[in-house]
């Protein structure tokens, strides 16, 4: 039978509880997954807490990113079959070892990429993509801020930015933190603890700032990410790990050099099939490339999940976290 993660109530860590599920197959345009590897996101926090709303309702099981080997095809089906290595990214439903998923959700996985690597990097890395290609297409010459460097969307930002030619600036809340976002392609990192971040962004570009800000973190940052920012550059908030902003006079944006801010997310720019084939391929190039390297620096069984997000919110986890089921 199989087994998932499910969130009857809002709460903690201990709201998630590990159950059977009936057996499931898939219908028409489907494809039955089952999982080898779960990616672990703040994303998934945000939906047991209540933070974001389920769109389906209660119990919601979480998880926005796995990979795993299809086992069965529904009618109509082209392109996939059993047996192929398969990787997604959605905002719900990941946290189980296997599932029944519309076959224009999934992607091939390559060969030069374990199931881990996807499993790591299909909403982290995505997130990387849309962030630097399309949000603001960071080019060569250009100066970036990225908060939560150490973070898994973080160090592969610091990497990706990194090849693409611009001056890489990250903020981290720890020493080792600091040292491993060095390792993967940041220029600067600023331990946000110890360190005035505005202060140390106007020293390191002589008063320039920067052209755009990376903030996955919110509230804390929100108002010194701004402050960041060079005339008409841009704030891409991206999350709120910290908390959601409060309400504020868009004048400010005015006063504080004509600034643009959006608050993207992916599943907007992966909604269209093409948008996410080509998300995945530039993805997945740059990380056979060896352009991006992938650090899966904790491994938890799917049971033990609560642990896992204790650790995240903890603020103990670097790089990219995955779920074994």
């Amino acid at each position: 039978m199989p087994k998932a993660i499910r969130v009857h109530a809002h709460g903690g860590p201990e709201a998630m509880v590990y159950e059977d599920l009936p057996a499931t197959s898939p219908g028409a345009g489907e494809v039955l997954v089952k999982h080898t590897a779960i990616g672990l996101n703040f994303l998934d926090v945000y939906y047991r807490t209540g933070l974001y709303p389920s769109p389906t309702g209660m119990p919601v099981i979480p998880g926005g990113e796995a990979a795993g080997v299809v086992v069965e095809t529904g009618e109509g089906v082209m392109g996939f079959k059993a047996g192929d290595r398969v990787a997604y990214t959605t905002g719900l439903g990941a946290y189980c070892d296997e599932r029944v998923l519309p076959a224009d959700k999934l992607v091939h996985i390559p060969s030069g990429i374990s199931d881990e690597q996807a499993a790591a990097i299909m909403l982290k890395g995505m997130t990387a993509e849309y962030l630097l290609r399309r949000t603001f297409p960071v080019k060569k010459g250009d100066t970036i801020l990225f908060h939560a460097a150490a973070g898994g969307v973080g160090l592969i930002a610091g990497q990706w930015a990194k090849h693409l030619g611009a001056t890489v600036i990250g903020t981290a809340g720890s020493d080792d933190k600091v040292e491993l976002a060095l390792a993967h392609g940041y220029d600067h990192v600023i331990n946000y603890r110890t360190q005035d971040f505005v202060a140390e962004v106007a020293r390191i570009t002589e008063g320039r700032k920067c052209d755009v800000v990376y903030d996955s973190v919110g509230k804390d940052t929100f108002d010194g990410s701004l402050d960041c920012l060079r005339p008409r550059g841009l704030l891409a908030l991206f999350g709120q790990s910290s908390g959601v902003i409060p309400p504020f006079n868009l004048g400010i944006l005015s006063q504080k050099g004509s600034l643009y801010v959006t608050r993207p997310t992916l599943f907007v720019y992966v909604a269209k099939r093409a948008d996410l084939e080509e998300s995945a391929a530039a993805l997945f190039d740059v990380v056979e490339k060896g352009i991006v390297k992938i650090q899966i620096n904790q491994r938890y069984a799917l049971k033990d999940v609560a642990q896992a997000h204790a650790d995240l919110e903890g603020r103990k986890t670097t790089g990219a976290t995955i779920l074994i089921p």
